[in-house]
């Protein structure tokens, strides 16, 4: 597990950071191979008018799992940084619990496993009951990357507002990603 004040930092740096790590949900997982950032001033960001039902999580210590329903029906996990900063965690590469996960997705390809914030969480078994629990102990393990990654960055997706911001992070050439990043 990380310290607590790996998560107690700008949510970019956090989000770059976590690109190359491994998460665990009760034992099923992989590593972390593309991330969003948002930030207390981003009007992209649910925190963003402040602390409300829906989003006090994002206000909460460092380290806390903002977990959100997106178009009502797709769960979302997020790393809280500092107040009102998060990650959402847009894609994983499966690697343990793969049984698991296909049970749960109900699809039998690895890369439709977890390749989107709602596949993620549906293939981690994520829903409302974590959020607020913290992702420096159980039910989540996070271990670091392993040494350097290669990453590309561009514009978050999926959004109407801040689209300009370079706040999407993904590891250079990984097939699990949610969407391919342009090229430059």
């Amino acid at each position: 597990m990380p310290p607590a004040r790996f998560f107690d930092r700008d949510a970019v740096a956090v989000a770059r950071d976590l690109v190359g790590a491994e998460l665990l949900v009760d034992g099923v997982g992989g590593v972390i191979v593309e991330t969003e950032a948002y930030a207390a001033d981003d009007p992209a960001s649910h925190s963003y008018r402040g602390p409300t039902r829906r989003n006090g999580t994002m206000f909460e210590a460092p380290g806390a799992a903002y977990v959100y329903l997106s178009y009502g029906m797709h769960w979302c996990l997020n790393a809280v940084c500092r107040p009102g900063n998060a990650v959402l965690l847009r894609a994983i590469e499966p690697r343990t619990g793969i049984e698991t996960m296909h049970a749960r997705r109900g699809v039998a390809g690895l890369r439709q496993l977890c390749s989107g914030p709602g596949r993620l969480a549906q293939a981690l078994g994520v829903d409302r009951s974590f959020d607020g629990l913290s992702f420096l102990g159980a039910p989540f393990a996070l271990r670091p990357a392993a040494g350097p990654r290669d990453l590309v960055v561009g514009p978050r997706i999926g959004i109407s507002k801040a689209v300009e911001q370079p706040w999407r992070f993904g590891l250079a050439g990984s097939p699990f990603l949610s969407k391919p990043f342009a090229r430059r």
